[in-house]
């Protein structure tokens, strides 16, 4: 059985995203087109379809490293901040993305709430995302 870990996290997460989009639970908030993505970023993101492949991202990083909450996936999604002649430092993403996809996620059935740990991935979460693993296998060995 093919899983998310035997296929390039680039592939997969397009895939899931397109997926995504036909869901009519996670639509982009209509702030979506103007915001950045972190205190690290200088532009607003290019795609269009950028929450989508934000939602797919964070619904694999769930399958892969666990139970995680808004926080440790807005410093997943961080980099490093330029602070002119001073050292650059690492800083967070955006929580409020992190937060909004993780509760779109969830109102879909793809995640569930785990006390004190964050929300982790339901079984309906980690189906979508073996079968487009599979997809995606099929696609490079075709």
């Amino acid at each position: 059985m093919v899983t998310v870990y035997d296929v390039p996290a680039e592939k997969l997460i397009l895939k899931a995203a397109e997926k995504l989009k036909g869901n009519d639970k996670i639509s982009p908030p209509e702030w979506a087109e103007y915001v950045k993505t972190g205190r690290h970023t200088e532009k607003a993101p290019m795609q269009e379809d950028w929450w989508y492949t934000r939602s797919a991202s964070i619904l694999r990083k769930l399958y892969v490293k666990g139970p995680m909450g808004s926080s440790r996936l807005a410093a997943e999604y961080g980099g490093f901040s330029d602070k002119g002649s001073m050292p650059n430092r690492a800083v967070k993403g955006s929580r409020n993305i992190a937060r909004k996809c993780m509760m779109q996620l969830e109102a879909a059935g793809l995640l569930v709430s785990k006390d004190k740990q964050g929300r982790a991935i339901s079984p309906a979460g980690q189906s979508l995302l073996d079968n487009a693993a599979k997809e995606v296998y099929d696609e490079m060995n075709a």
